[in-house]
């Protein structure tokens, strides 16, 4: 579905039939560390130089490649958890290279004596590179929180003090204090060299646990930004609207009525484009505070919007996003359309979570998002953040713990060294 796109965006979502692979990162890496081990048995005054241009020349390849994955990936399948790996390991991939091109110009600039540079370790300062990233990522924290903040308040103000309307707020507080700590820590120290050693193999795993977060964050907003900025094709037999809370005389709230009239409005767009009219499917079940179920409510509104009953199939049994999907291609395909073209509409800062549970039902949909308030963004955008986290517990643990371990050793080697 979504073969093409109407907008002057050239990506297009589900247009590869492979998935990207990324082991030729991984022996990329196996190659440099191979030809170091070479560097350092046959060469003496050259040694670093080699060593230093092998090692920029492999970032270069290797974010090269990443790049070249997350693009693949958007055009494979734009709502995987893999859009933000790729995304954000692109960035530490970027902080590492330039902290090598900081430490030769840095070299050139008091130096220039060969010999001097034989002091340079590859371990010590891509084991460095975590604690550079989150130094040089503090712009970032500082405005975003700034943002988490200030979003917060307003949000507090005008929807109440609830548990869920803190969460940015107290993320944002845990960031700052996070990057405060570790910079603190790295610039006091002094003790044995197995004092030493503790102190670099905790704060680069300290680092590292920042790191993780930060990558994934910007990740999860890069990848929510693409999926929310996709024009789809105006070929759909189908939108899927996405049911949400209502008001207890069962009309829409606002954040509802805001994804219902983005589905009326595709919807006119794609007939005015082509003439060919979709199918509306409201999904959401009915809570035990609410008078009618959200899609009966939505039903109502369409209605009172012009759109004809006939254009409107009822599914008011879900409960969550992944039974909205599950229960509304069960609809669609009672209609006997398993080739139909699906799209769905819900608010701009869950579309991408959206699609991943539309993947997970096996149905390769297409969504768009309606604007929501901008206090309301960023507190949103930090939930579905952990949202997804949670989603992918398996994952995360491994990922983390490798790169624990792969800082942890080049910490251990620096100082041994």
């Amino acid at each position: 579905m979504g073969n093409k796109k109407s907008g002057g965006n050239r990506t297009v979502f589900y247009s590869r039939a492979n998935k990207p692979k990324l082991y030729n990162a991984l022996i990329v890496a196996l190659l440099t560390v191979g030809l170091i081990v070479i560097y350092r048995r046959f060469l003496t005054e050259t040694r670093a130089y080699a060593e230093i241009i092998t090692i920029c020349v492999a970032f270069i390849v290797v974010l090269i490649m990443f790049r070249t994955a997350l693009r693949r990936q958007i055009e494979y399948n734009p709502y995987s958890y893999n859009t933000i790996i790729y995304f954000g390991f692109s960035l530490l991939i970027l902080t590492c290279f330039i902290s090598q091109i900081y430490y030769i110009v840095t070299f050139f600039r008091y130096s220039l004596d060969p010999a001097d540079l034989n002091v340079y370790d590859p371990a010590r300062y891509i084991g460095g590179s975590a604690k550079n990233f989150v130094i040089i990522s503090a712009p970032f924290l500082v405005l975003f929180s700034a943002a988490l903040i200030i979003s917060n308040f307003v949000l507090i103000r005008r929807e109440g003090g609830r548990i869920r309307n803190l969460i940015g707020s107290v993320f944002s507080v845990v960031l700052l204090a996070g990057w405060a700590i570790l910079w603190k820590v790295n610039y006091y120290f002094s003790g044995s060299e197995t004092e030493a050693m503790i102190f670099e193999i905790v704060t680069n795993v300290y680092a590292v646990l920042i790191l993780y977060c930060e990558c994934m964050l910007i990740g999860t907003i890069f990848a929510n930004i693409v999926a929310v900025n996709y024009k789809p094709e105006y070929d759909k037999d189908y939108i899927i609207i996405l049911g949400c809370g209502i008001n207890k005389d069962g009309t829409p709230r606002p954040l509802l009525r805001g994804r219902i009239d983005r589905a009326i409005a595709f919807g006119e767009e794609q007939y005015a484009a082509t003439g060919k009219r979709a199918r509306f499917v409201v999904s959401g079940g009915k809570g035990n505070d609410e008078v009618v179920s959200e899609a009966q409510s939505m039903k109502n509104y369409l209605i009172e919007k012009g759109v004809p009953e006939s254009q409107i199939i009822l599914e008011d049994k879900s409960k969550n996003t992944l039974e909205n999907m599950r229960f509304s291609k069960e609809k669609i395909l009672s209609f006997g359309d398993a080739s139909a073209k699906v799209l769905f509409s819900t608010s701009n800062y869950h579309v991408f979570r959206s699609g991943i549970w539309s993947n997970r039902v096996k149905m390769r949909s297409v969504g768009v998002g309606a604007k929501t308030k901008w206090y309301f963004w960023p507190n949103a955008a930090v939930r579905e953040f952990f949202g997804l986290l949670s989603e992918h517990r398996g994952k995360q643990i491994f990922i983390l713990l490798g790169l624990i371990a792969v800082y942890t050793a080049l910490s251990i080697y620096s100082i041994k060294a």
